[in-house]
């Protein structure tokens, strides 16, 4: 049938038991010496897990569909996907995700770092191999709509070697060629007759055989343990499209990582090294700091307008919240700036200590805040009201600590308003405008967002409860 043994899969399906079973693991061993690719099946869901992964030492896992059903609205499924996606990475294993059915389930699976999908969403099974077709425009087309996408690409390309790969049917003597003729390069990437990442070597592998008693000739005895399968060093490998943080977490779980192979559609694509990736670290760093509010270190406006302007492509249900501290600017001109700014601290820390991590919060400006809630099913975010009206009562109870005793018993100061009349103030509270964002709502775009959550903070100051909520169509 013409069909090469590197493009044959067998699959061992972890919801069996094979600990153990010697038959098995020396079928495994003879089906990986005759280049043939080997993959574990429902990977997380058997009995085997880790050991079967240890044991067989796989080209794929495929992780089971339970785990990436709705992985978009599951916190504890997308730690688990990644860990394991990470791992496999690590152990030079590419992923691919089962059973992916949705738009929003593919993003969230590229998100992580897998390398691959299959499901109902890319096409239904069939056994009519010419309706399998090379390409798949409508994935090709979520994945180019993706801005995640097209802002990442730019960062990470300019950083990348374009390292000529080596092809791992080559024999030792083309790679001692290689490093002789390519004396700047310490690393080259090996590759399958796919184009497909395999692993590296590194001209000091090559070096320990040049420099010992008979290692030239060991290494070009076609006989040696010495072939480039054998010599071949494991290294992970990761999409362009990946995200950045991605890219930067794979490299620093491996403290002897060399740096992470790029590939495009599958295919080689270059190489990130070791440096490159710390650059991108140091530039990352920069913007975080740049974009972070100096007195609350929360994130500010930039990273605010790029996470509202993802809520337009990633299908989930949100709550926003914008928050703005009552009376301000008359507490900040009798009590001064320097407890203004403490007040401001006051609030940052009240988000920090009532919100979970995987809440986004962040500071606008002045002493305006914004906070996001993702939930699973629309019903969810109402739970999620009793948390804001803890913090808004939180303040409220707090900042009295910053008037003096005659301001607390009479509960209001004097001052001077915007148009400089004298006025008396009650004392320093917060108010919160409210907009719900279901996966039916259909204007989703940053200006719309922006000016109902504006107009609403209004209502919201006016309101004897400092809440105000709204639904976008």
């Amino acid at each position: 049938i013409n069909i090469k043994k590197e493009n044959l899969c067998f699959e061992i399906s972890e919801r069996h038991e094979f600990s153990g079973d010697n038959n098995l693991e020396q079928l495994l061993q003879h089906y990986d010496k005759e280049n043939y690719n080997i993959a574990i099946d429902d990977f997380g869901v058997g009995y085997s897990g880790y050991k079967l992964l240890y044991d067989s030492t796989p080209d794929f896992i495929k992780i089971d569909r339970f785990f990436l059903q709705a992985i978009e609205k599951n916190l504890k499924k997308k730690i688990l996907v990644r860990n394991i996606t990470h791992l496999a990475v690590q152990l030079g294993i590419k992923v691919i995700a089962e059973g992916v059915e949705t738009k929003a389930e593919l993003l969230a699976c590229k998100e992580i770092g897998c390398h691959l999908v299959q499901g109902y969403l890319v096409q239904h099974p069939t056994r009519n191999s010419t309706e399998i077709l090379q390409h798949y425009p409508h994935i090709q087309e979520i994945i180019a709509n993706d801005k995640r996408t097209n802002t990442q690409n730019s960062k990470i390309d300019v950083h990348i070697d374009k390292i000529n790969p080596i092809r791992i049917q080559n024999d030792m003597s083309f790679v001692v060629e290689y490093f002789k003729n390519n004396k700047e390069t310490t690393i080259v990437p090996i590759i399958n007759e796919s184009n497909e990442p395999l692993g590296i070597i590194c001209e000091a592998q090559i070096k320990d055989f040049l420099y010992s008693p008979f290692g030239i000739s060991l290494l070009l005895n076609d006989e040696s343990k010495s072939k480039i399968k054998n010599l071949l060093r494991i290294c992970g490998n990761t999409d362009i499209n990946s995200n950045i943080s991605t890219i930067i977490e794979l490299f620093s779980n491996n403290p002897d990582s060399l740096g992470i192979i790029i590939t495009k559609n599958s295919k080689y694509y270059g190489f990130l090294s070791a440096r490159s990736i710390i650059s991108i670290m140091n530039e990352e760093n920069i913007i975080s700091a740049r974009d972070q509010n100096p007195l609350t270190k929360l994130p500010g406006n930039v990273v605010i307008e790029k996470y509202i302007s993802e809520l337009a492509i990633i299908e989930r249900s949100y709550l926003l919240c914008y928050f703005d501290l009552d009376n301000f600017k008359a507490f900040n001109d009798v009590y001064g700036f320097r407890n203004g700014d403490r007040v401001i601290q006051l609030f940052a820390d009240i988000l920090r200590k009532e919100l979970s991590s995987d809440i986004f919060k962040a500071h606008i400006g002045g002493d305006d805040f914004f906070v996001a809630f993702e939930t699973e099913q629309e019903l969810e975010m109402d739970k999620c009201i009793p948390q804001i009206v803890k913090i808004l009562d939180n303040f409220s109870n707090s900042a009295k600590e910053f008037y003096s005793q005659e301001d607390k018993q009479r509960a209001y100061i004097v001052s001077k308003d915007r148009h400089n009349n004298i006025k008396r103030f009650p004392l320093l509270s917060a108010s919160a405008s409210l907009l719900k964002i279901s996966t039916k709502s259909k204007n989703k775009h940053s200006e719309c967002i922006n000016n109902v959550l504006s107009v609403q903070k209004k209502v919201a100051k006016n309101a004897t409860n400092h809440l105000a909520l709204s639904c976008l169509l």
